[in-house]
């Protein structure tokens, strides 16, 4: 409820919820509207979709994580940047410090695809043994949430993000959340204890060379295949089914060599998701040119680009 959600952000100091009907209830009705006048990609569309929810739910800063790539809504930088500076825009109208980073998708993030596969990977992020690329990105979208709530300059927020992993407290944290939102945090405590999948699957390069893409989109529907999303509304989702990346784009590989795990009910879900990862991973003789995490910060003062 509105109220629990509010208890819960002020004893521990966040929460994770979804939109409720009461909540700018004219924004489905706009949404339909668009999906019958092709006007779904409208980027003032969009902006005044997402920024109406943050607006109405009452926060002073809001910090937007602006997905591109093959694996996002926005596929190019330019079309990112035009979302988010649409959306800063908004959120400085109505006096509310906004910024955004334009992230990348054109490669998974992280090593994990799934539910209790994904926040095993978070609890070993909150512990400093995370992925390094999922590490990275937490650390500049703390820094900047910090650094909108007046916390101190962009470099010593980073430091103090940091600090918040390496003295455990950001971990202590996720677990006072979790267990305010009902969560068994025994679980938080030992990731063995989550449910096991039936099925376990090690996928192979198909040659050697270099992976020089991995399609996130396309990594994203064999998780589904897994039975880690939904492909229509009453679908359910098995929350241990899912992907462990061995391998991620830049590594060389040999024909052969694992280059991710499969969990699922079955042997027959892993072979059907199995046909749909290799779509989804380019093997090359070079290796591929080093892409920025992060490519832009978007604030009420403009554009700042990523080396």
């Amino acid at each position: 409820t509105q109220k629990r959600f509010l208890e819960i952000v002020q004893k521990v100091g966040c929460c994770v919820v979804g939109q409720t009907g009461n909540l700018v209830p004219a924004d489905k009705k706009l949404y339909a509207l668009r999906d019958v006048t092709a006007t779904v990609n409208s980027i003032p569309l969009i902006a005044s979709s997402i920024m109406s929810k943050k607006i109405a739910a009452g926060a002073d800063c809001i910090l937007l994580d602006v997905k591109t790539g093959s694996g996002a809504f926005m596929k190019t930088v330019a079309d990112s940047v035009r979302l988010a500076q649409a959306m800063v825009n908004i959120g400085k109208q109505v006096g509310r410090r906004t910024a955004a980073l334009i992230t990348d998708m054109n490669r998974p993030l992280g090593n994990n695809i799934g539910n209790a596969l994904e926040i095993q990977e978070v609890c070993k992020t909150l512990h400093g043994k995370g992925p390094s690329d999922l590490t990275e990105v937490c650390l500049d979208l703390a820094a900047n949430m910090l650094y909108l709530a007046g916390k101190g300059k962009l470099a010593a927020c980073r430091e103090m993000a940091r600090g918040q992993i390496e003295n455990g407290q950001g971990f202590a944290k996720f677990k006072e959340m979790a267990a305010a939102q009902g969560g068994d945090t025994t679980v938080l405590d030992n990731p063995d204890a989550f449910a096991k999948a039936g099925a376990e699957l090690e996928v192979p390069a198909q040659r050697d060379g270099f992976i020089t893409a991995m399609d996130t989109e396309k990594c994203g529907i064999a998780s589904v295949e897994l039975g880690a999303g939904r492909e229509k509304k009453n679908d359910s989702i098995d929350s241990s089914a899912g992907i462990v990346l061995l391998r991620k784009t830049g590594d060389r590989v040999r024909k052969g060599e694992p280059i991710a795990r499969f969990y699922a009910a079955d042997v027959e879900k892993c072979k059907a998701a199995e046909q749909l990862f290799e779509g989804a991973v380019t093997i090359g003789e070079t290796a591929p040119a080093v892409m920025p995490l992060i490519y832009a910060r978007v604030t009420a003062e403009g554009v700042e680009y990523m080396q």
